[in-house]
């Protein structure tokens, strides 16, 4: 039986920047696990390529997020100039089509200074220089974030997985845990083609599967979770620049993880429109509203029993989901989304989609959204649930913070040098 210091569930962003930062800091035996045949398969890959910066997020609710989003910026910049890896800041505008809307830009623009940003870095405009800056979008008002834009989290992913090879990480790919055993000294882990491997302390950042890896730990059992598949509609060549900004809106239902769609630049070159919310069954169903009979009876067992069920008595929950559905299966109810700032695009502009992503949200035991990512210890385990977006943005320094936390609870020790690193891990701590 293979035997590590430190086993890591969850080859996506977080999971892999975790185990940069460990092979760095420390002289450890280090492995990752993931189940699929290559990292970044899922939501790591499968998102819009936004580079956030946190000028929306309420620091008081989202404090975590929010710094990591600030910090990581930089991080991944330097990382992508270094592997050219695109990285496209064209900006982003908030949009707000009525003066209530305007109201909450005002908030974000306190938001946006308390999370560090500057004037140079975020400012609002009105609906004359918004004309001026981008003529075919029509709205109230904007605020214009200059350091938003674009990258590809999957390259970025896989850079910092060569990296964190280089150091000794063993990447144990293909290896799906299909049982956990923790006692008080270590915990044992089987796969599903029967291997196993037993581990020191175990770090869970499995993504859309944390919360069912956590329960096998026995944590979190009144909590439950829901898969929403965001989709994309790619548009024509011939209106991609129709405006040259993304453009997102306020969210009209910010209780809820449903996002009016945007209009995305992707770092690639191409337009979409997207995304939705559209509930599956399962973190990997990309394709279809069902993965197969098992998962499907599965989620719904835990839907009825567990805590999502207080939810689904929320008729304006319930009235989002039916919109949500139809535009999943109408092109034309996306783009009618879209064409409220964007009047002059059609649906025959859009003629393939593109590539969907799902996100997982976790809900209390009390039937609500928990808005800030979960973190749990266990015997030998340190669980983290619910990590959403801006994930993908926030990871580099997220993943600094976990590290430091695991120092100060004393599960490691403190290091005594860092290795040759893209990243300074003291410097990043001492800004958090």
């Amino acid at each position: 039986m293979q035997k590590y210091d430190v086993a890591i569930i969850g080859g996506g962003v977080l999971g892999t920047t975790i185990s940069y930062w460990l092979s760095t800091l420390y002289d450890l035996k280090i492995c990752l696990i993931e189940k699929e045949h290559d990292i970044a398969s899922h939501s790591s890959t499968r998102n819009s390529g936004v580079i956030h910066y946190p000028f929306y997020i309420d620091p008081k609710k989202k404090k975590n997020f929010a710094r990591a989003a600030f910090l990581s910026h930089d991080m991944w910049k330097v990382l992508a100039n270094e592997n050219n890896i695109p990285w496209v800041q064209g900006g982003t505008i908030e949009i707000a089509l009525d003066e209530k809307q305007h109201k909450t830009l005002e908030k974000y623009m306190v938001l946006g200074k308390e999370n560090g940003l500057t004037e140079e870095d975020i400012s609002i405009l009105d609906s004359n220089e918004l004309k001026q800056k981008e003529p075919n979008l029509n709205c109230h008002s904007g605020l214009y974030c200059t350091k938003e834009g674009s990258t590809n989290y999957g390259l970025l992913t896989k850079s910092i997985s060569e990296l964190s090879k280089k150091n000794g990480t063993n990447f144990l790919l293909k290896r799906n845990a299909k049982y956990i055993e923790e006692t008080s000294k270590q915990v044992n882990i089987i796969f599903s083609d029967n291997s196993s491997l037993t581990a020191n302390f175990v770090i869970n950042c499995a993504g859309g599967n944390s919360l069912d890896v956590a329960k096998k730990f026995r944590l979190l059992k009144d909590y439950s979770d829901l898969h929403f598949r965001g989709e994309y509609w790619v548009a024509d060549s011939h209106i991609a620049n129709l405006v040259k900004t993304n453009i997102y809106t306020v969210p009209r239902y910010p209780e809820f993880p449903f996002l009016d769609p945007h209009w995305i630049k992707r770092a690639n070159g191409e337009t979409e429109i997207g995304p939705n919310a559209v509930p599956v069954d399962s973190p990997e169903a990309y394709d279809s509203f069902v993965t197969d009979i098992p998962t499907a009876l599965s989620k719904i067992t835990d839907i009825v029993t567990g805590s999502t069920k207080k939810l689904l008595l929320n008729t304006d929950f319930i009235s989002l989901i039916s919109k949500e559905f139809l535009s999943s299966i109408s092109k034309s109810a996306m783009v009618e989304r879209v064409k409220r700032f964007i009047p002059a695009i059609k649906p025959e502009n859009f003629p393939k989609r593109g590539t969907a992503g799902i996100r997982t949200p976790v809900i209390s035991p009390e039937g609500n959204f928990v808005p800030e990512m979960i973190e749990i210890e266990g015997k030998n385990s340190f669980h983290i649930v619910n990590y959403n977006t801006p994930g993908a943005t926030g990871a580099p320094a997220y993943s600094a913070f976990v590290v430091k936390k695991l120092q100060e609870k004393g599960i490691l020790k403190q290091p005594k040098n860092q290795k040759d690193s893209i990243w300074d891990f003291n410097k990043i701590i001492e800004q958090a």
